[in-house]
């Protein structure tokens, strides 16, 4: 959410910011959210002076009393009512228009950072750099399911059963291998100075709106009937939710937590062949990364951060790529994000299995997330998130990745042991 006084004082600049993101619909909102701010402003000036006048008055009161003048005093006591009844309107006005002034404001983009690419949607994202030279084995892979299947390693059936369509069970070493990715995951980054947490998987609606966009909690979040709890879509959510309405101490910044939760989407919309299997599911678990920093020094994070998950990838012999998300492929409370995109053999192109953004100072302004500086200046932090690792998609790379004609898998070096030693995953005969 961006500072209702830099769109007042740069209404074009917001503007542009709005046509770069091809949003134009929401141009309108600028010039409505000014003027709704103008008429709270406006109302909080008659209201200071009002209660001024009233206290004002108020002490004369028992001076005229003293003095004998009823009547003057019962007048002053009548200007008081008056006072106080245009008050009580002024106050119901001023919680309506903050009302509407925030509403708008939570649905108006943040500024994008001047180094983002101009475009319409993800097919006009711009790939950066590539990690390691992707192989295509001479032998046909086969879809992920397909393999998991043919090492006893998955049970879509048996899940449908239970729980409906995008759910599964992991059996076995596949199961073993899941769990291997995220131990070895979590000690990355604990090695990275990351502070290991577990979070609670469930958080208030007051998080929720903090930390992501109207249209974003529509489209992922399940809701705990008859409670004001929401299921976490990714562990982000708490560990940002961690800091609100507080006051961090500056000395103690940069804060770099990494966390593990199961997550929960609704994933409105998903079809097609790469929807099957575990790419795009209801239930999943993942290792992320936050980082709570000073502004000026939030970008130099934000390359840290993605350059982790490229090296957690690499260190598994995963060959990887960045993309630059484009103007109109960033969700409105980014300042900037890429996508890590691991190899798929099989489908001989890459696809996403991490996203690192870095949200200025919008979910810290959303939150009440305050850094107190030198001589107790107060200002708003700058938040970041990354996926270190989703298992389930990194399943799908380590698979095809690691895949051997026979249908075995190697197991990677850094996998080893986590794994208890093993090298291999056998075909079940």
């Amino acid at each position: 959410m961006l500072d209702i006084r830099f769109v007042r004082e740069n209404p074009d600049a917001v503007k542009e910011n709005i046509k770069k993101k091809f949003q134009d619909s929401k141009l309108s909102l600028v010039d409505e959210v000014i003027e709704l701010d103008a008429q709270s402003r406006a109302a909080q000036q008659e209201a200071d002076k009002l209660r001024a006048d009233r206290n004002r008055i108020s002490k004369e009161i028992g001076a005229l009393m003293a003095q004998g003048k009823k009547d003057e005093a019962e007048a002053a006591k009548a200007q008081v009512k008056q006072f106080g009844d245009r008050l009580a309107e002024l106050e119901v006005k001023e919680g309506e228009l903050a009302e509407k002034v925030r509403k708008i404001m939570m649905t108006i983009p943040n500024i994008i950072d001047p180094t983002v690419p101009v475009g319409k949607d993800d097919s006009e994202n711009v790939e950066l750099e590539r990690f390691g030279e992707p192989v295509t084995p001479d032998f046909e892979i086969p879809y992920h399911t397909d393999i998991m299947e043919k090492l006893g390693g998955i049970d879509l059936d048996a899940a449908r059963k239970v729980a409906g369509n995008g759910f599964y069970y992991l059996m076995g070493d596949i199961a073993r291998l899941h769990s291997a990715v995220t131990s070895y995951a979590r000690d990355f980054m604990i090695d990275k100075g990351f502070t290991y947490c577990i979070p609670p998987f469930m958080i208030r609606s007051g998080v929720v709106t903090g930390v992501m966009s109207f249209a974003e909690m529509d489209a992922m979040m399940y809701k705990i009937e008859g409670e004001d709890l929401y299921l976490i879509g990714t562990s982000e959510h708490s560990m940002i939710g961690k800091y609100i309405d507080t006051i961090v101490d500056e000395a103690t910044l940069p804060h770099t937590l990494t966390s593990y939760s199961p997550c929960f989407r609704k994933e409105k919309g998903a079809h097609g062949i790469e929807e099957r299997g575990v790419y795009r599911i209801h239930q999943f678990e993942k290792q992320e990364m936050i980082v709570i920093s000073k502004p000026e020094e939030s970008m130099e994070w934000f390359h840290k951060m993605w350059r982790y998950t490229v090296e957690l990838f690499r260190s598994m012999d995963v060959p990887v790529r960045t993309i630059e998300c484009c103007s109109g492929d960033l969700a409105d409370l980014k300042v900037k994000s890429y996508d890590v995109e691991a190899w798929s053999p099989r489908q001989q192109k890459y696809f996403e299995v991490g996203s690192c953004s870095n949200l200025g100072d919008a979910q810290a302004r959303r939150l009440g997330i305050r850094v107190k500086g030198e001589g107790g200046k107060k200002y708003f932090a700058h938040t970041l998130n990354n996926t270190v690792a989703a298992p389930p998609r990194m399943l799908i790379a380590l698979l095809e990745n690691n895949l051997n004609e026979d249908g075995s898998i190697r197991i990677p070096k850094a996998l080893q042991p986590y794994m208890g030693g093993k090298t291999l995953i056998e075909v079940k005969k």
